[in-house]
């Protein structure tokens, strides 16, 4: 999405926007079979089927019958098939259970898709001047929760195939990331009091205010993401098996079968595998070592005598460089080795060693909408820079993402840390 769209743009420039995100979401679905649309593979997971759904159904729920008083929706029990998670908007189908949903067939969501799009062009061509900025702010959060979905169907395309003996491609036109990686340049930080927090985007969510203050020590951070390269030395030193380098749950986790590498990793004869959306490479010891839980990402900073960078440690770092990089744009699907720049937006997400939490002062959007983020401020950690599956122009350095510490589906990546005065390898 173009990030400096905001409620004062006009509605031919709206309209477009509208037009161009609901027709990415479904050029991604193209390489798909209809059977493909049904499968989910663990809980964390949705079916494409639903996905395409949900974000019609973000619109039908929050804009289309709060402009339109004699707005009739789709299908009476739409509402509560894809309602993901806003309780004070209705009951919902329980989220494991999405993938038992033969019913509405594919044809049907992409006849409701085309019902909503059709009556969200009309509302937009028709609303009154008095409304236009209140609907334009929903129709903007609608895109970028779109946006947000775009991201989540490549990530959950990705793992439903990955649980397929056949281990088939999404796209095997997909190029292969090319390049090699340079020793990490340190780059030296100076603490003090900064301020973090969005207070100048065209949009952003509400978890990214109040900007605020925030107090730092001298701190030095890593330019690139840790390889796979890197990353097969801690496997062979022995990180996974010493307990000594892992966060108690995280020690818990990894006696788990097939925690002893990062997901979508296979070792075979001819040396480490990885499963990727072009189906299996041979890992590429260049490349950035993705899917990684916080705990993992955690236990190779201890290993390595480092530590993860805070949020606002990375949020200062990041403000200082332009939005660019490898986004789903750049249609690779995978993080690409390291240029002379260093790596600092796309790639892959960075997790940090700060929890999801509220800024002081915080206050959630009004209403149901409420819930899109405030809620989660909890046993969550905070992830930044946006990854090769992001859509450009949806990430900032003000950007919150944020997941569960255990979870590894996601297009995860590790960044060191160290304080100043550390001895930096």
């Amino acid at each position: 999405m173009d990030h400096r769209i905001n409620t004062t743009a006009s509605r031919e420039t709206l309209i477009a926007e509208f037009n161009r995100v609901r027709r990415c979401t479904e050029a991604l679905c193209s390489p798909l079979s209809t059977d493909d649309y049904q499968i989910q593979s663990v809980a964390q997971t949705s079916p494409p089927k639903w996905h395409i759904a949900h974000v019609s159904w973000f619109f039908e729920a929050f804009v289309l019958p709060h402009f339109d008083p004699d707005y009739i929706p789709f299908h009476p029990r739409f509402d509560f098939l894809f309602n993901s998670y806003y309780y004070t908007h209705g009951e919902m189908h329980p989220r494991p259970n999405r993938g038992l949903l033969s019913r509405p067939t594919v044809e049907e969501i992409y006849r409701y898709r085309c019902f909503v799009d059709d009556s969200m062009r009309r509302l937009m061509e028709n609303v009154d001047e008095t409304d236009w900025q209140t609907l334009a702010y929903r129709v903007i959060l609608g895109l970028n929760h779109e946006e947000q979905h775009q991201e989540l169907l490549l990530m959950d395309t990705k793992h439903n195939f990955s649980v397929n003996p056949l281990l088939p491609a999404y796209r095997k036109d997909l190029k292969i990331p090319e390049g090699s990686t340079r020793p990490v340049r340190w780059l030296d930080c100076s603490g003090g009091i900064h301020q973090v927090g969005q207070n100048n985007a065209a949009f952003s969510y509400d978890n990214e205010t109040p900007r605020h203050d925030v107090l730092l020590h001298d701190y030095r951070l890593a330019d690139r993401f840790i390889t796979n390269g890197e990353y097969s030395n801690f496997i062979e030193d022995g990180g996974y098996n010493n307990p000594a380098l892992w966060l108690s749950d995280g020690w818990a986790l990894r006696q788990r079968p097939g925690w002893d590498c990062p997901l979508y990793w296979q070792q075979l004869e001819g040396g480490w595998m990885q499963f990727t959306l072009a189906g299996m490479r041979p890992l590429n010891l260049h490349e950035p070592v993705c899917h990684l839980s916080f705990y993992e990402a955690d236990a190779y900073a201890r290993w390595a005598g480092k530590r993860l960078p805070l949020e606002s440690e990375l949020e200062i770092l990041l403000s200082n460089h332009s939005v660019s990089g490898n986004f789903a744009d750049s249609d690779l699907l995978h993080p690409a080795p390291a240029g002379e720049e260093g790596q600092w937006f796309g790639d892959l997400w960075a997790w940090t060693g700060s929890p999801y939490t509220a800024y002081p002062g915080f206050k959630p959007l009004a209403g149901s909408m409420g819930e899109y983020n405030g809620k989660f401020m909890s046993n969550q950690m905070v992830l930044k820079g946006g990854s090769c599956v992001t859509p450009y122009g949806h990430t900032r350095a003000s950007y919150r993402n944020f997941f569960y510490p255990d979870e590894r589906w996601a297009f995860t990546g590790l960044r060191l840390a160290e304080d100043a005065g550390a001895a930096s390898g």
